[in-house]
């Protein structure tokens, strides 16, 4: 049996289910024409948010939390794999969830190691050409009366917005095109998708680029990074986990999908940091200074980046957006062959006090050494801007009829 990684939930992380990707035919069926933008008052949007790890659905909350600032009264209907209550924990309500297998992206045999012979069997058998799912997914919003299509590169629902004449919103610091086009060594399959793909990322009526990005596009709206907003203060995190505010403390993240972290030895042995490892037990654990959380707990995570000194973890998106906000440094395993990994290892570089460790650093704990270099460096200024408001504000200018 063919599986693909997928997010199940935040208790279980990573599970293998067999999956149906969307796509059908040899190509994307593309309009010849662009198409006008419907007028009908905005207040259901329909958002499509690619199921690849946390990175995207925590993107697309920042992006639609501000979005319920400035306009209340919006509902917005998710289609995506992603679990339904990582969006429950972001946005609280004003939502619908639909399950829906809403891109491939890449197979993963784990959050560090892809299997492209595998994600070129899932697109292979997953043809572009056949438009039996694209009409059905617009009839459905023509049926719910959605008036407008987002997606966080998911090419379905810019296909899906075209299929059905709705105007559509491209959010992304990467497209899977660019991926496939890019990935070192990548077999000619995976090229071969990556060109049939990317006419369906055109599509879009509004792109907007998020730093850091990947690859510059002509006519793109580009923003700043795009972060969940934190809702307790550094302080109240602290006194709810029992760390003193003049202390250090360090967050150890793989962006919410199950790890195995080794050992604890050597993070229990030292007595000068406050270590936090959300995902680390099943159940809180305190030994010391170190403390275990389990994958789904009361603490938001951008709280506990917003209360920290140094994130350790896994180079991705949404854990470097957070830090930078934050002010917090990062400490961070790259991806060696996914395309974006040095896009934002350059950023964290040049903006952020940052350093890379190996893997087995980090499943060591021998990382601590490189921590207190990082801490000896002046803490960077937080609350810098959010391209979640910079995003809003691109897309009420660009509809301004909706």
């Amino acid at each position: 049996m063919t599986v693909l990684f997928t997010l199940a939930s935040y208790h279980d992380g990573l599970r293998c289910v067999p999956s149906s990707p969307p796509y059908v035919g040899a190509r994307w069926l593309v309009p010849d024409r662009r198409r006008v933008v419907n007028s009908s008052a905005m207040g259901w949007v329909a958002f499509f948010v690619s199921s690849h790890g946390f990175g995207h659905a925590a993107r697309a909350c920042a992006v639609m939390a501000e979005f319920l600032r400035r306009r209340h009264e919006t509902h917005f209907h998710l289609f995506t794999e992603v679990p339904r209550w990582f969006f429950a924990e972001s946005l609280g309500g004003n939502f619908t969830y639909h399950e829906t297998a809403s891109d491939v992206g890449l197979a993963q045999e784990s959050p560090l190691v892809e299997n492209l012979d595998l994600t070129i069997e899932l697109l292979d058998s997953a043809p572009f050409r056949d438009s039996v799912v694209v009409d059905g997914l617009g009839a459905r919003l023509e049926e719910l009366g959605c008036s407008l299509v987002m997606a966080d590169i998911s090419p379905l629902g810019l296909a899906v917005a075209a299929a059905c004449d709705l105007p559509s919103v491209l959010i992304e610091n990467f497209t899977w095109d660019w991926v496939y086009a890019n990935y070192p060594d990548a077999p000619a399959g995976l090229r071969r998708h990556g060109r049939e793909m990317e006419s369906a990322f055109a599509l879009a009526d509004l792109r907007i680029q998020t730093r850091p990005v990947c690859q510059p596009m002509a006519g793109a709206v580009t923003v700043s990074p795009v972060a969940r907003r934190p809702r307790l203060r550094g302080e109240d995190v602290r006194r709810r986990l029992g760390i003193p505010e003049d202390e250090p403390m360090i967050l150890m993240s793989m962006g919410g999908v199950r790890w195995d972290h080794g050992s604890f030895e050597a993070l229990e042995a030292q007595d000068r940091h406050w270590v936090v490892v959300p995902g680390g037990a099943h159940e809180v654990r305190r030994s010391d200074r170190l403390i275990l959380l389990p994958f789904h707990t009361d603490f938001f995570h951008p709280d506990l980046v917003a209360a920290c000194d140094v994130v350790v973890g896994k180079l991705g998106y949404s854990t470097v957006a957070e830090a930078y906000r934050s002010g917090a440094a990062f400490l961070y395993v790259a991806r060696p062959r996914f395309p974006e990994s040095p896009v934002l290892a350059r950023f964290v570089e040049r903006h952020m006090l940052g350093a890379e460790i190996e893997v087995e650093a980090l499943k060591g704990g021998t990382w601590v050494d490189r921590a207190d270099l990082l801490l000896e460096g002046a803490r960077q200024v937080p609350d810098r801007p959010n391209g979640a408001e910079e995003a809003v504000e691109a897309i009420l200018r660009q509809f301004e009829s909706l």
